[in-house]
Order: C-alpha cells, then sequence, then structure tokens
C-alpha cells in the first residue's frame, strides 16, 4: 500500500536531515581545536570528534619533585581542549539539529522505520576521552594536604 504523500514528504526530510547531520559529524573528524595550560607548557590538540590528536609537554614543565603539577597541567588542557571541542560540535551540529523543531529520528520512529540502515543513534562513539574523573579529581593543594595526613 502506497504512503499518502505527506509521509512520503516527512520521511525524505527526515533522510535529508540525517545525511546532512552525517555529513557534520564527519566534517568534525577534520577540525581541530587547540588548548594550553601553564603559559604554554602543556598544550593539546583535539579534533571536532574529540579525539586528541597531539600532546606537547615543555621539558621545564617537568619537575620530578612535583608531578602533581604537571598532572594538573595535562588534565586542564584536556578539559580545555574538550571545551572548545565541543561548542564546536554544537556550533556545527547544532543548526543542523534544530530544523524548525523537527526532529528526524523522531519523524522515522513514528513511521517504523527509527533502526532503518544502521543510521540508528551514532551519538559520541566511544573512545573519546572522559571530561573530568567520578566526584572531580582534587586539586593539587588538596593532594599535598592529604598527603601531610
Amino acid at each position: 500500500m502506497p504512503q499518502p504523500p505527506n509521509l512520503q514528504k516527512m520521511l525524505a526530510e527526515a533522510q535529508a536531515m540525517l545525511a546532512q547531520q552525517q555529513e557534520a559529524q564527519e566534517a568534525l573528524k577534520l577540525e581541530k581545536v587547540d588548548a594550553s595550560t601553564g603559559g604554554g607548557s602543556v598544550k593539546i590538540v583535539m579534533t571536532g570528534d574529540l579525539r586528541v590528536e597531539s600532546l606537547e609537554i615543555d621539558p621545564d614543565a617537568v619537575d620530578p619533585e612535583d608531578v602533581e603539577m604537571l598532572q594538573d597541567l595535562i588534565i586542564a588542557a584536556v578539559n580545555e581542549a574538550i571545551r572548545k571541542a565541543e561548542e564546536l560540535q554544537q556550533s556545527k551540529l547544532g543548526g543542523a539539529e534544530q530544523g524548525a523543531g523537527f526532529d528526524p529520528m523522531s519523524a522515522l520512529e513514528s513511521l517504523g522505520l527509527g533502526g532503518m540502515g544502521g543510521m540508528g543513534g551514532g551519538g559520541g562513539g566511544g573512545g573519546g576521552l572522559p571530561g573530568g574523573m567520578p566526584g572531580g579529581a582534587p586539586n593539587r593543594a588538596a593532594r599535598r594536604a592529604q598527603k601531610r595526613k
């Protein structure tokens, strides 16, 4: 039985928007953000899909007596790079996802086609870095205070 024209149009719009979103996600893999901490002593370059591409550590930042400081600098640089990459994602994908209140996945699911062709959920596929440690990592001063106990 043929589908009514409005359902065909809705399906075509949903498929077009999904294709557009997938193209934007692929383009994010090519875009890069960078972040640095400690006056440039730790530098991170990350792709728009949250993959760390490079990490540079100035040799002057490596103090065997204060490893915690280097750890803090790395964590801060990674978190800043993630924040910038997420902003980039929002700027690139935000417009594609907000097409006049039309949600292509909802439209496909309402037509019973939600899992069609492996187009479901995509999301942020597993190998990214966590945005932080559970419960928040204590800062260097807190760690030193714990060591003194």
